[in-house]
Protein backbone atom coordinates (compact mmCIF):
# COMPACT_ATOMS: atom_id res chain seq x y z
CA UNK A 1 0.00 0.00 0.00
CA UNK A 2 1.20 3.49 -0.90
CA UNK A 3 1.24 6.19 2.53
CA UNK A 4 -0.40 9.52 1.45
CA UNK A 5 3.19 11.05 0.96
CA UNK A 6 4.05 8.62 -1.79
CA UNK A 7 0.55 8.81 -3.20
CA UNK A 8 0.93 13.00 -3.63
CA UNK A 9 4.31 12.39 -5.21
CA UNK A 10 3.05 10.09 -7.55
CA UNK A 11 0.05 12.59 -8.49
CA UNK A 12 2.61 15.33 -8.74
CA UNK A 13 4.96 13.53 -11.12
CA UNK A 14 1.98 12.71 -13.43
CA UNK A 15 0.87 16.44 -13.21
CA UNK A 16 4.32 17.14 -14.31
CA UNK A 17 4.99 14.68 -17.16
CA UNK A 18 1.33 16.27 -18.22
CA UNK A 19 2.66 19.60 -18.28
CA UNK A 20 6.29 18.77 -20.27
CA UNK A 21 8.47 19.59 -17.12
CA UNK A 22 10.78 17.26 -17.14
CA UNK A 23 12.82 16.44 -13.83
CA UNK A 24 16.16 17.72 -14.74
CA UNK A 25 14.39 21.41 -15.33
CA UNK A 26 12.65 21.05 -11.65
CA UNK A 27 15.49 20.77 -10.38
CA UNK A 28 16.63 24.20 -11.29
CA UNK A 29 13.84 25.41 -8.45
CA UNK A 30 13.68 24.98 -5.38
CA UNK A 31 10.94 26.53 -2.14
CA UNK A 32 11.98 30.45 -1.25
CA UNK A 33 13.74 30.66 2.01
CA UNK A 34 14.67 33.76 3.76
CA UNK A 35 18.27 34.44 4.48
CA UNK A 36 20.09 33.62 7.74
CA UNK A 37 20.41 37.49 7.98
CA UNK A 38 16.30 37.87 7.64
CA UNK A 39 17.06 40.54 5.02
CA UNK A 40 16.71 38.57 1.49
CA UNK A 41 15.44 35.49 -0.09
CA UNK A 42 17.68 32.80 -1.01
CA UNK A 43 17.29 29.25 -2.76
CA UNK A 44 17.74 26.22 -1.07
CA UNK A 45 21.73 26.39 -2.46
CA UNK A 46 22.01 29.51 -0.85
CA UNK A 47 22.08 31.78 -3.75
CA UNK A 48 20.60 34.90 -3.14
CA UNK A 49 16.79 35.60 -4.80
CA UNK A 50 15.73 39.04 -6.08
CA UNK A 51 12.24 39.20 -6.02
CA UNK A 52 11.08 40.97 -9.17
CA UNK A 53 7.21 40.04 -9.45
CA UNK A 54 4.11 40.52 -11.73
CA UNK A 55 0.65 41.24 -10.96
CA UNK A 56 -1.19 39.20 -12.96
CA UNK A 57 -4.28 38.44 -10.46
CA UNK A 58 -6.69 37.08 -12.68
CA UNK A 59 -4.28 34.41 -14.44
CA UNK A 60 -6.48 31.38 -13.74
CA UNK A 61 -9.85 32.92 -14.50
CA UNK A 62 -9.39 35.23 -17.53
CA UNK A 63 -6.80 33.32 -19.60
CA UNK A 64 -6.79 30.13 -21.91
CA UNK A 65 -3.66 27.99 -21.87
CA UNK A 66 -2.19 28.74 -24.78
CA UNK A 67 -2.69 32.98 -23.55
CA UNK A 68 -1.12 31.73 -20.06
CA UNK A 69 1.74 30.58 -22.44
CA UNK A 70 2.30 33.38 -24.19
CA UNK A 71 1.58 35.49 -20.91
CA UNK A 72 4.79 33.53 -18.69
CA UNK A 73 7.35 33.60 -21.82
CA UNK A 74 6.95 37.29 -22.11
CA UNK A 75 7.78 37.59 -18.17
CA UNK A 76 10.19 35.40 -17.90
CA UNK A 77 11.99 36.78 -21.23
CA UNK A 78 11.79 40.42 -19.30
CA UNK A 79 13.43 39.20 -16.28
CA UNK A 80 10.27 38.27 -13.61
CA UNK A 81 10.24 35.51 -11.47
CA UNK A 82 7.46 36.09 -9.39
CA UNK A 83 3.63 36.05 -10.58
CA UNK A 84 1.06 37.07 -8.22
CA UNK A 85 -2.18 35.93 -8.84
CA UNK A 86 -5.62 35.14 -7.42
CA UNK A 87 -6.47 31.96 -6.66
CA UNK A 88 -10.33 32.57 -5.68
CA UNK A 89 -11.09 36.30 -7.24
CA UNK A 90 -14.67 35.34 -5.44
CA UNK A 91 -16.72 32.81 -4.33
CA UNK A 92 -18.18 32.57 -8.08
CA UNK A 93 -14.61 31.97 -9.77
CA UNK A 94 -14.65 30.64 -13.04
CA UNK A 95 -11.60 30.12 -15.69
CA UNK A 96 -12.35 30.82 -18.99
CA UNK A 97 -13.36 27.33 -19.54
CA UNK A 98 -16.61 27.83 -17.82
CA UNK A 99 -15.08 25.55 -14.77
CA UNK A 100 -16.03 26.57 -11.22
CA UNK A 101 -13.98 26.49 -8.35
CA UNK A 102 -16.32 25.82 -5.63
CA UNK A 103 -19.79 23.84 -4.42
CA UNK A 104 -21.76 26.14 -3.73
CA UNK A 105 -20.00 29.27 -3.15
CA UNK A 106 -18.40 27.71 -0.46
CA UNK A 107 -14.60 27.55 0.05
CA UNK A 108 -15.02 24.35 2.11
CA UNK A 109 -15.93 23.00 -0.95
CA UNK A 110 -13.51 22.96 -4.06
CA UNK A 111 -15.27 21.56 -6.98
CA UNK A 112 -12.88 18.80 -8.04
CA UNK A 113 -13.63 16.01 -10.59
CA UNK A 114 -11.25 12.76 -10.90
CA UNK A 115 -9.70 11.33 -14.25
CA UNK A 116 -7.76 12.51 -17.36
CA UNK A 117 -6.11 16.11 -17.33
CA UNK A 118 -6.56 16.26 -21.33
CA UNK A 119 -7.63 19.07 -22.37
CA UNK A 120 -10.77 17.48 -24.31
CA UNK A 121 -11.50 15.13 -21.41
CA UNK A 122 -14.66 16.38 -19.45
CA UNK A 123 -12.94 15.90 -16.32
CA UNK A 124 -10.73 18.82 -16.60
CA UNK A 125 -11.50 21.19 -13.90
CA UNK A 126 -11.01 24.35 -12.19
CA UNK A 127 -8.09 23.09 -10.25
CA UNK A 128 -6.41 21.07 -12.93
CA UNK A 129 -6.26 24.68 -14.58
CA UNK A 130 -4.29 26.06 -11.84
CA UNK A 131 -2.21 22.83 -11.66
CA UNK A 132 -1.68 23.34 -15.40
CA UNK A 133 -0.61 27.17 -14.98
CA UNK A 134 1.47 26.46 -11.94
CA UNK A 135 3.23 24.14 -13.58
CA UNK A 136 4.45 25.88 -16.73
CA UNK A 137 5.41 28.54 -14.46
CA UNK A 138 7.77 25.96 -12.74
CA UNK A 139 9.26 24.81 -16.15
CA UNK A 140 9.54 28.52 -16.74
CA UNK A 141 11.79 28.93 -13.94
CA UNK A 142 8.65 31.47 -12.51
CA UNK A 143 7.50 31.20 -8.68
CA UNK A 144 3.79 31.74 -8.29
CA UNK A 145 2.63 33.82 -5.17
CA UNK A 146 -1.19 32.49 -4.95
CA UNK A 147 -3.82 34.27 -2.81
CA UNK A 148 -6.48 32.01 -1.45
CA UNK A 149 -9.20 33.93 -1.43
CA UNK A 150 -9.52 37.84 -2.17
CA UNK A 151 -10.25 40.30 0.75
CA UNK A 152 -13.53 41.14 -0.61
CA UNK A 153 -15.69 38.22 -0.29
CA UNK A 154 -13.85 37.41 3.35
CA UNK A 155 -15.13 40.60 4.40
CA UNK A 156 -18.48 40.43 2.98
CA UNK A 157 -18.86 37.44 5.32
CA UNK A 158 -19.07 34.29 2.57
CA UNK A 159 -15.85 32.44 4.11
CA UNK A 160 -16.47 30.91 7.62
CA UNK A 161 -13.51 29.84 10.03
CA UNK A 162 -14.13 26.57 9.74
CA UNK A 163 -14.48 26.62 5.83
CA UNK A 164 -11.15 28.80 5.73
CA UNK A 165 -9.36 26.35 7.55
CA UNK A 166 -10.61 23.30 5.18
CA UNK A 167 -9.99 25.56 2.16
CA UNK A 168 -6.36 26.36 3.06
CA UNK A 169 -5.70 22.92 3.28
CA UNK A 170 -7.10 21.82 0.64
CA UNK A 171 -4.48 23.92 -0.57
CA UNK A 172 -1.74 23.15 1.71
CA UNK A 173 -1.84 19.50 0.33
CA UNK A 174 -2.55 19.54 -3.20
CA UNK A 175 0.52 22.23 -3.59
CA UNK A 176 3.11 21.50 -1.12
CA UNK A 177 5.03 19.10 -4.00
CA UNK A 178 5.27 21.69 -5.97
CA UNK A 179 8.69 24.19 -5.83
CA UNK A 180 7.19 27.61 -6.84
CA UNK A 181 4.84 28.18 -4.31
CA UNK A 182 4.88 31.18 -2.25
CA UNK A 183 1.57 31.61 -0.37
CA UNK A 184 -0.05 35.34 -0.13
CA UNK A 185 -2.70 35.38 2.52
CA UNK A 186 -5.29 38.32 2.93
CA UNK A 187 -5.77 40.00 -0.60
CA UNK A 188 -6.12 43.69 -1.04
CA UNK A 189 -8.00 44.04 2.78
CA UNK A 190 -6.49 45.04 6.19
CA UNK A 191 -5.95 42.32 8.51
CA UNK A 192 -8.16 43.82 10.98
CA UNK A 193 -11.10 42.99 8.76
CA UNK A 194 -11.97 39.71 9.50
CA UNK A 195 -8.99 38.23 11.55
CA UNK A 196 -9.89 35.80 12.37
CA UNK A 197 -10.16 33.55 8.75
CA UNK A 198 -6.62 35.39 8.12
CA UNK A 199 -5.28 33.85 11.16
CA UNK A 200 -6.72 30.66 10.18
CA UNK A 201 -5.96 30.36 6.59
CA UNK A 202 -1.74 31.58 7.58
CA UNK A 203 -2.02 28.97 10.41
CA UNK A 204 -2.99 26.28 8.10
CA UNK A 205 -0.82 27.19 5.50
CA UNK A 206 2.33 27.38 7.73
CA UNK A 207 1.65 24.26 10.09
CA UNK A 208 0.47 22.08 6.78
CA UNK A 209 2.45 23.23 4.62
CA UNK A 210 5.73 24.59 6.12
CA UNK A 211 8.04 24.20 3.19
CA UNK A 212 6.81 26.95 1.50
CA UNK A 213 6.76 31.22 2.68
CA UNK A 214 3.57 32.69 3.49
CA UNK A 215 2.97 36.62 3.75
CA UNK A 216 0.01 38.78 4.11
CA UNK A 217 -0.69 41.05 1.37
CA UNK A 218 -2.75 44.37 2.95
CA UNK A 219 -5.04 47.06 1.78
CA UNK A 220 -3.38 50.10 0.32
CA UNK A 221 -1.05 52.53 2.71
CA UNK A 222 -1.20 49.46 5.29
CA UNK A 223 1.44 46.85 5.66
CA UNK A 224 1.60 43.34 6.63
CA UNK A 225 3.15 43.74 9.78
CA UNK A 226 0.31 46.33 11.57
CA UNK A 227 -0.72 43.11 12.36
CA UNK A 228 0.75 40.27 11.86
CA UNK A 229 4.71 41.17 12.16
CA UNK A 230 4.78 38.81 15.26
CA UNK A 231 3.05 35.71 13.52
CA UNK A 232 5.03 32.42 13.08
CA UNK A 233 3.63 32.00 9.87
CA UNK A 234 4.46 35.64 8.79
CA UNK A 235 7.82 34.63 6.83
CA UNK A 236 8.21 38.53 5.37
CA UNK A 237 6.43 41.82 5.28
CA UNK A 238 4.51 43.20 2.44
CA UNK A 239 3.11 46.54 1.88
CA UNK A 240 0.90 48.04 -0.67
CA UNK A 241 2.13 51.67 -1.66
CA UNK A 242 -1.39 51.83 -3.48
CA UNK A 243 -1.93 54.44 -6.37
CA UNK A 244 -2.30 58.09 -4.33
CA UNK A 245 0.12 60.74 -5.17
CA UNK A 246 0.92 63.13 -2.71
CA UNK A 247 -1.89 65.65 -2.55
CA UNK A 248 -4.73 62.93 -3.03
CA UNK A 249 -3.37 60.78 0.47
CA UNK A 250 -5.23 62.50 2.79
CA UNK A 251 -7.74 60.19 3.99
CA UNK A 252 -7.85 60.55 7.95
CA UNK A 253 -7.02 57.67 9.85
CA UNK A 254 -4.12 56.20 7.27
CA UNK A 255 -0.04 56.81 6.96
CA UNK A 256 0.20 60.04 5.06
CA UNK A 257 3.47 58.46 3.05
CA UNK A 258 1.98 59.48 -0.34
CA UNK A 259 3.94 57.92 -3.01
CA UNK A 260 7.39 57.82 -0.53
CA UNK A 261 6.70 54.11 -0.58
CA UNK A 262 10.41 53.69 0.86
CA UNK A 263 9.15 55.43 4.01
CA UNK A 264 6.87 51.92 4.35
CA UNK A 265 10.27 49.92 3.91
CA UNK A 266 12.38 51.89 6.87
CA UNK A 267 9.17 51.00 9.31
CA UNK A 268 9.38 47.05 8.57
CA UNK A 269 13.14 47.23 8.13
CA UNK A 270 13.70 48.46 11.42
CA UNK A 271 11.09 46.13 13.09
CA UNK A 272 12.09 43.18 15.21
CA UNK A 273 12.47 40.14 14.63
CA UNK A 274 13.86 41.41 11.57
CA UNK A 275 12.02 39.67 8.50
CA UNK A 276 12.28 40.55 4.16
CA UNK A 277 10.11 43.28 3.16
CA UNK A 278 8.65 44.23 0.11
CA UNK A 279 5.89 47.08 -1.80
CA UNK A 280 3.94 43.81 -3.12
CA UNK A 281 1.60 46.64 -4.99
CA UNK A 282 2.60 50.48 -5.77
CA UNK A 283 1.10 52.33 -8.51
CA UNK A 284 0.87 50.06 -11.88
CA UNK A 285 1.86 51.55 -15.22
CA UNK A 286 -1.07 52.27 -17.05
CA UNK A 287 -3.68 53.59 -14.37
CA UNK A 288 -5.27 56.72 -12.67
CA UNK A 289 -3.46 58.52 -10.10
CA UNK A 290 -5.78 57.96 -7.13
CA UNK A 291 -7.06 55.08 -9.06
CA UNK A 292 -10.60 55.70 -9.83
CA UNK A 293 -10.98 58.77 -11.81
CA UNK A 294 -10.05 57.95 -15.51
CA UNK A 295 -9.71 61.51 -15.99
CA UNK A 296 -6.88 62.23 -13.73
CA UNK A 297 -3.31 61.85 -15.59
CA UNK A 298 -1.96 57.81 -15.62
CA UNK A 299 1.34 57.29 -14.26
CA UNK A 300 3.93 55.90 -16.57
CA UNK A 301 6.98 54.00 -16.78
CA UNK A 302 9.28 56.26 -14.93
CA UNK A 303 7.14 56.24 -11.76
CA UNK A 304 7.13 52.73 -11.61
CA UNK A 305 10.71 52.75 -11.65
CA UNK A 306 11.01 55.73 -9.42
CA UNK A 307 9.21 53.18 -6.55
CA UNK A 308 11.14 50.26 -7.50
CA UNK A 309 14.62 52.00 -6.98
CA UNK A 310 13.51 53.67 -3.53
CA UNK A 311 12.02 51.11 -2.12
CA UNK A 312 14.98 48.57 -2.76
CA UNK A 313 17.50 50.80 -1.95
CA UNK A 314 15.65 51.71 1.22
CA UNK A 315 16.23 47.67 2.03
CA UNK A 316 13.44 46.06 0.34
CA UNK A 317 13.97 42.39 -0.83
CA UNK A 318 12.74 42.90 -4.25
CA UNK A 319 10.07 44.65 -5.88
CA UNK A 320 6.52 43.87 -7.55
CA UNK A 321 5.86 45.96 -10.76
CA UNK A 322 2.16 46.04 -12.83
CA UNK A 323 -0.09 47.28 -15.23
CA UNK A 324 -3.35 48.36 -15.28
CA UNK A 325 -4.47 46.11 -18.49
CA UNK A 326 -2.47 43.24 -17.61
CA UNK A 327 -3.52 43.05 -14.13
CA UNK A 328 -7.17 42.72 -15.01
CA UNK A 329 -6.18 40.51 -18.04
CA UNK A 330 -8.22 43.16 -20.26
CA UNK A 331 -9.54 41.44 -23.81
CA UNK A 332 -11.07 43.12 -26.84
CA UNK A 333 -14.40 42.00 -26.13
CA UNK A 334 -14.81 42.94 -22.50
CA UNK A 335 -16.57 46.24 -23.08
CA UNK A 336 -14.60 49.59 -20.96
CA UNK A 337 -13.01 47.48 -18.29
CA UNK A 338 -12.64 48.85 -14.59
CA UNK A 339 -10.24 51.94 -13.63
CA UNK A 340 -9.98 53.56 -16.76
CA UNK A 341 -8.19 50.84 -18.89
CA UNK A 342 -6.63 51.88 -21.98
CA UNK A 343 -4.96 48.51 -23.80
CA UNK A 344 -5.42 45.20 -23.61
CA UNK A 345 -3.35 42.71 -22.29
CA UNK A 346 -1.25 41.29 -25.03
CA UNK A 347 -0.02 44.75 -26.16
CA UNK A 348 0.54 45.88 -22.71
CA UNK A 349 2.66 43.16 -21.84
CA UNK A 350 4.85 45.32 -23.48
CA UNK A 351 4.47 48.33 -21.77
CA UNK A 352 7.88 50.22 -21.40
CA UNK A 353 8.16 50.10 -17.54
CA UNK A 354 7.89 46.19 -17.81
CA UNK A 355 10.79 45.99 -19.89
CA UNK A 356 12.55 48.21 -17.58
CA UNK A 357 12.06 46.52 -14.26
CA UNK A 358 15.02 43.74 -15.57
CA UNK A 359 17.65 46.43 -15.14
CA UNK A 360 17.27 47.18 -11.41
CA UNK A 361 17.33 43.57 -10.65
CA UNK A 362 20.44 43.11 -12.50
CA UNK A 363 22.35 45.80 -10.91
CA UNK A 364 21.08 44.31 -8.03
CA UNK A 365 22.80 40.70 -8.93
CA UNK A 366 26.15 43.17 -9.90
CA UNK A 367 27.71 43.24 -6.82
CA UNK A 368 27.95 41.47 -3.59
CA UNK A 369 24.13 41.14 -2.59
CA UNK A 370 24.47 39.49 0.69
CA UNK A 371 26.15 42.45 2.05
CA UNK A 372 23.79 45.44 1.18
CA UNK A 373 22.06 47.88 3.51
CA UNK A 374 20.14 51.20 2.85
CA UNK A 375 22.86 53.98 4.30
CA UNK A 376 21.58 57.68 3.60
CA UNK A 377 24.54 58.96 5.69
CA UNK A 378 26.21 58.77 2.00
CA UNK A 379 24.15 61.98 1.48
CA UNK A 380 25.52 65.24 2.09
CA UNK A 381 22.60 66.58 1.57
CA UNK A 382 18.77 65.39 0.39
CA UNK A 383 15.83 66.57 -0.22
CA UNK A 384 11.95 65.78 -0.18
CA UNK A 385 9.10 64.40 -2.59
CA UNK A 386 10.71 63.67 -6.14
CA UNK A 387 13.63 65.22 -5.11
CA UNK A 388 14.36 62.42 -2.62
CA UNK A 389 17.60 60.51 -2.96
CA UNK A 390 17.66 57.06 -1.93
CA UNK A 391 21.07 55.09 -0.99
CA UNK A 392 22.40 51.90 -0.56
CA UNK A 393 25.81 49.80 -0.36
CA UNK A 394 27.99 46.87 0.27
CA UNK A 395 31.46 46.81 1.43
CA UNK A 396 33.53 48.67 -1.53
CA UNK A 397 30.45 49.61 -3.57
CA UNK A 398 27.42 52.27 -3.24
CA UNK A 399 24.26 53.08 -5.06
CA UNK A 400 22.25 56.38 -4.95
CA UNK A 401 19.33 56.79 -6.99
CA UNK A 402 17.86 60.16 -8.01
CA UNK A 403 14.62 60.80 -9.63
CA UNK A 404 15.17 63.86 -11.21
CA UNK A 405 18.39 63.92 -11.96
CA UNK A 406 19.51 66.36 -9.39
CA UNK A 407 23.05 66.84 -8.05
CA UNK A 408 24.59 64.19 -5.91
CA UNK A 409 26.60 65.42 -3.23
CA UNK A 410 28.46 62.55 -1.40
CA UNK A 411 29.95 61.93 1.98
CA UNK A 412 32.76 59.94 0.72
CA UNK A 413 34.56 57.23 2.96
CA UNK A 414 31.73 54.57 3.14
CA UNK A 415 32.71 52.19 1.18
CA UNK A 416 36.36 50.33 1.13
CA UNK A 417 39.14 51.56 -0.81
CA UNK A 418 41.67 53.85 -0.80
CA UNK A 419 40.27 55.25 -4.59
CA UNK A 420 36.81 54.88 -5.62
CA UNK A 421 35.40 54.64 -9.62
CA UNK A 422 32.42 56.25 -10.18
CA UNK A 423 29.85 55.53 -13.32
CA UNK A 424 26.31 56.56 -13.95
CA UNK A 425 23.80 53.82 -14.74
CA UNK A 426 20.57 54.23 -16.61
CA UNK A 427 17.46 52.64 -15.25
CA UNK A 428 15.79 53.18 -18.72
CA UNK A 429 18.20 50.44 -20.75
CA UNK A 430 20.84 49.11 -17.76
CA UNK A 431 23.45 51.42 -19.96
CA UNK A 432 26.70 52.67 -17.74
CA UNK A 433 28.34 55.77 -18.59
CA UNK A 434 31.77 56.20 -16.60
CA UNK A 435 32.88 59.27 -15.03
CA UNK A 436 35.87 58.43 -13.58
CA UNK A 437 38.14 57.52 -10.91
CA UNK A 438 38.85 59.89 -7.63
CA UNK A 439 42.22 59.58 -6.43
CA UNK A 440 40.65 60.25 -2.28
CA UNK A 441 37.90 58.64 -1.20
CA UNK A 442 37.26 61.41 1.33
CA UNK A 443 35.62 64.78 1.96
CA UNK A 444 32.46 65.69 0.31
CA UNK A 445 32.42 65.09 -3.78
CA UNK A 446 29.21 66.24 -5.72
CA UNK A 447 28.25 64.56 -9.03
CA UNK A 448 25.96 65.91 -11.77
CA UNK A 449 23.48 64.04 -13.42
CA UNK A 450 23.33 64.10 -17.57
CA UNK A 451 20.59 65.56 -19.22
CA UNK A 452 18.35 68.52 -17.29
CA UNK A 453 16.86 68.10 -13.98
CA UNK A 454 12.84 67.30 -14.93
CA UNK A 455 10.83 64.53 -13.29
CA UNK A 456 11.66 60.98 -14.98
CA UNK A 457 15.42 61.98 -15.50
CA UNK A 458 16.53 59.57 -12.98
CA UNK A 459 19.78 58.01 -12.51
CA UNK A 460 21.54 55.77 -10.54
CA UNK A 461 24.77 56.82 -9.12
CA UNK A 462 27.17 53.87 -9.10
CA UNK A 463 30.55 53.80 -6.72
CA UNK A 464 33.24 51.06 -6.33
CA UNK A 465 36.16 50.66 -4.27
CA UNK A 466 39.90 50.71 -6.14
CA UNK A 467 42.68 49.16 -4.21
Amino acid sequence: MLNRNCIAMLSFCMLLCFSGITHAQQQTLSPLKVSANGRYFQTSDGQPFFWLGDTGWLLFTRLTREETEQYLNDRKQKGFNVIQVMVLPGVTAANIYGDSALIGKNVGKPLTTSGSQSADANQYDYWDHVDFVVSKAAEKGLYMALVPVWGSPVKAGLVTEKDAVTYASFLADRYKHFPNIIWMNGGDIKGSDSMHIWKAIGNTLHSKDPGHLVTFHPRGRTQSSDWFHDSSWLAFNMFQSGHRRYNQDTTAGEKHYGEDNWKYVNTDYNRKPVKPVIDGEPSYEGIPQGLHDSIEPFWKDSDVRRYGYWSVFAGACGYTYGHNAVMQMHKHGDGRGVYGVREYWETAIHAPGAGQMQYLQKLMYSRDYATRVPDQSLLAQNGQGYQHLQATRGKDYAFIYTYTGSNISVNMGHIAGRRVKAAWYDPRNGETKEIGTYPNNKGVIMFDPPGEEKEGNDWVLVMDSVK
